[in-house]
């Protein structure tokens, strides 16, 4: 099972984003945690004050160093000491997401996410603790929040069992360098618009090697970096 930690200013946002639907499913069955820890809770100021103004001037306020820490050390206390926990910073600064990243950390046992707010985290608490920094692209949000939901779920299912159909996550766009054939339903002719024949043929081969086709002109039209990735390593 894997555990997800995230360290947060808004732990109300973060439990009703991942506790529904199939990841709120597959932390029913045990197949994953998550938990959802508020940063508040830890600061030593009387008032539930975490932010200061920034050395140096500037706009905006800075996350304080202290009760980040201190959130971070109930977590890792917690699990105790023998297991060495990958924290990673929700940052637009780190290397950005995808999915060979989810499959790497799906394989870790516990996974702590730091959500950052206004100017964002003293850096002096980022240097102690942090072990990872990633991004979701080129572009900055309010928080670290919905960032860190996104690679939660992006990695969750890839966990055994939080999928019903664990072949689903196998062929599905970027699981093997080209983005997901198409895929059709019943009826067999909806708006004039028939399911191709080979998929009713029966022959598992043929639509295999049709899939694959489709996944290879998929990729050439919509993400020929991909395309060109990928015949570089399969030619």
């Amino acid at each position: 099972m894997l555990k997800f930690h995230i360290l947060t200013l808004f732990p109300d946002m973060v439990r009703q984003g991942l506790h529904t639907s199939i990841l709120g499913r597959a932390a029913a069955r045990g197949d994953i945690a998550i938990e959802a820890v508020n940063i508040r809770d830890y600061t030593t100021d009387k008032h539930g004050k975490v932010d200061d103004y920034t050395y140096g001037g500037g706009a905006g306020m800075l996350m304080q160093a202290q009760p980040v820490y201190d959130a971070w050390k109930f977590v890792v206390d917690r699990i105790g000491q023998e297991k060495k926990c990958r924290v990673i910073y929700v940052t637009p600064q780190g290397r950005t997401f995808h999915q060979e990243i989810a499959r790497e950390l799906a394989g870790e046992e516990e996974l702590i996410f730091l959500c950052g707010h206004y100017e964002g985290i003293d850096e002096r608490v980022l240097e102690e603790i942090v072990t990872d920094e990633i991004s979701l692209g080129d572009y900055v949000l309010t928080g670290g929040e919905l960032a860190a939901m996104v690679m939660v779920d992006a990695i969750a299912r890839l966990v055994p069992g939080v999928l019903h159909n664990d072949e689903s996550a196998q062929t599905e766009s970027f699981s093997d360098g080209l983005l997901e054939y198409p895929q059709y339903s019943r009826p067999e002719i909806w708006h004039e618009k028939r399911v191709p024949e080979v998929l009713l043929s029966g022959d598992h081969a043929k639509v295999d090697a049709w899939r694959l086709a489709q996944s290879l002109e998929r990729t050439r039209e919509k993400r020929p970096d991909l395309y060109e990735k990928y015949m570089d390593t399969h030619s």
